[in-house]
């Protein structure tokens, strides 16, 4: 698995309430996307940062969705390019799935 935080500057006057709509808007394009398992919108009203922690199938997945076209969209959407690192993810913790323990552990 692949995580992924999308990182960009929104402008000034931005609020939470604001951010929040504008992730409202651009949740639907995500909904059912391949290779995505996971995105969470994170907004900092402090440092007017706005962006996602997504969590990928693959790196190929994320890079089927990272283009130019995305970038642009990004930048235009919320006013500043957005800042891209990718994470290798070995382990993950998910408290929120019930799931039964392995025979082996």
């Amino acid at each position: 698995m692949i995580t992924a935080i999308v990182r960009f500057k929104l402008p000034a006057t931005v609020t939470l309430a604001d951010a929040e709509a504008l992730f409202r808007g651009s949740a639907p394009k995500y909904e059912g996307l391949a290779g995505l398992v996971r995105k969470y919108y994170i907004f900092d009203e402090a440092t007017h940062t706005g962006g996602g922690v997504y969590l990928w199938e693959s790196r190929a997945a994320a890079d089927n969705v990272y283009t130019a076209d995305w970038k642009r969209y990004i930048a235009e959407r919320y006013g500043a390019p957005p800042e891209l690192t990718y994470y290798e993810s070995p382990v993950i913790v998910d408290n929120a799935t019930p799931r039964k323990a392995d025979a082996a552990e």
